[in-house]
């Protein structure tokens, strides 16, 4: 459905010349839901309005259900208007002196398309009804809700009836209620119409509840792509294991390959099973990349059983207990299920899944 291939854009600056883009490439299926991850600054919201038109590359390929609405090698720039899209901003753009009704319409009255009165009030009841604000159609939206608002802005988006739905962080303006209660409505709505969306934001819950495919953006470069647990469960670098959520990190070194695709690493706390993220050579330098909560914490058991540690801070958090433990001079953070009951200054014995500890590069973007 959506093709970027090598998309380049430098925006000229009086301190000399920016790469937003640095030949970013994906593919989108049909029907999928794609978010662009990354902090602020990482390109991808450029990446989202050169889709949509709304910057113009400087070189790189993009196509819309086969057909190219950008070029650079063959002059292609095929005007926003043209495309077959509809876009959401991160400030909505909502007309403050029109109506609900007014403000759904207002892309179908101005478009290219020739639509009769009936035809423009049977799509925006239709897309009015799909983000339940039906009912509201005269009510001014100035007096609408943020999430009212924010629904407005989807409903106004999907009249157009668009074979894409790009999203430019549509939810970063909420309250962290609301915004919770429309990650989910977004995702049954998306459900439903099975309308292919591309995704941008920088909050990474929203990532990974929300979409199919995640790409990671870092310096203006795509550095992983892949389906949230996926992402989430076997980073393919430090950066995407430290911005996706919380992870300790143990410096080490591989030692030698043990069964199933397991290694073992040498640190300085001892030896570690785990998985590596790409080529393991033997004697290569790594980081172990271990979540808080795949970190097996137990307040008892003979000396020698697993690694020892001291607990130096507790906090309870009602479905779980975040900790912090010292380990010779390093500090873990873990998860641990509330009914253990942990005090500072507790000697814990420390364990770890081999599975779930990933072995990855200690510098770069790129892997192992």
């Amino acid at each position: 459905m959506v093709t970027v291939s090598e998309l380049v854009k430098v925006f000229r600056t009086a301190r000399g010349p920016v790469l937003a883009c640095d030949h970013v490439g994906f593919e989108v299926e049909e029907g999928r839901f794609f978010t662009l991850l990354g902090p602020s600054g990482c390109g991808k919201t450029t990446t989202l309005r050169c889709i949509a038109g709304l910057e113009r590359p400087d070189q790189g390929e993009i196509a819309l259900a086969g057909s190219a609405v950008y070029s650079g090698s063959g002059g292609v720039f095929v005007p926003p208007n043209q495309r077959d899209i509809g876009m959401v901003f991160q400030s909505y753009a909502i007309w403050p002196h029109m109506t609900v009704f007014d403000n759904a319409a207002f892309p179908l009255r101005v478009g290219r398309a020739r639509l009769s009165r009936a035809q423009i009030g049977r799509r925006v009841s239709q897309a009015l009804a799909t983000v339940r604000l039906e009912g509201l159609e005269d009510r001014p939206a100035t007096n609408l809700s943020g999430g009212q608002q924010q629904r407005l802005a989807l409903a106004r988006a999907l009249a157009r009836e668009p074979k894409l739905l790009l999203l430019d962080e549509p939810l970063s303006n909420l309250d962290a209620k609301l915004r919770e209660q429309m990650r989910l409505e977004l995702r049954e709505l998306h459900r439903r119409l099975r309308i292919t969306t591309i995704y941008v934001t920088h909050d990474q819950v929203e990532a990974l509840a929300m979409s199919n495919v995640v790409a990671v953006m870092h310096n203006g470069r795509i550095v992983q792509v892949g389906p949230p647990r996926e992402i989430y469960e076997r980073p393919a670098s430090r950066f995407v294991a430290d911005f996706i959520g919380s992870t300790n990190f143990l410096p080490g070194t591989v030692a030698a390959l043990v069964a199933d695709g397991l290694y073992r690493v040498d640190t300085t706390f001892g030896p570690i099973l785990c998985i590596p993220s790409g080529e393991a050579l033997p004697g290569s330098a790594v980081l172990v990349s271990i979540r808080p909560e795949d970190i097996s914490v137990t307040d008892g058991g003979p000396a020698g059983e697993g690694w020892e540690a001291t607990v130096e801070q507790v906090v309870f958090l009602g479905d779980s207990v975040d900790c912090r433990l010292a380990l010779s001079g390093l500090v873990l953070r873990a998860r641990v299920h509330p009914s253990v009951r942990l005090r500072r200054g507790d000697r814990v014995w420390l364990s770890f899944r081999p599975d779930r500890c990933i072995a990855i590069r200690p510098a770069g973007d790129d892997g192992l």
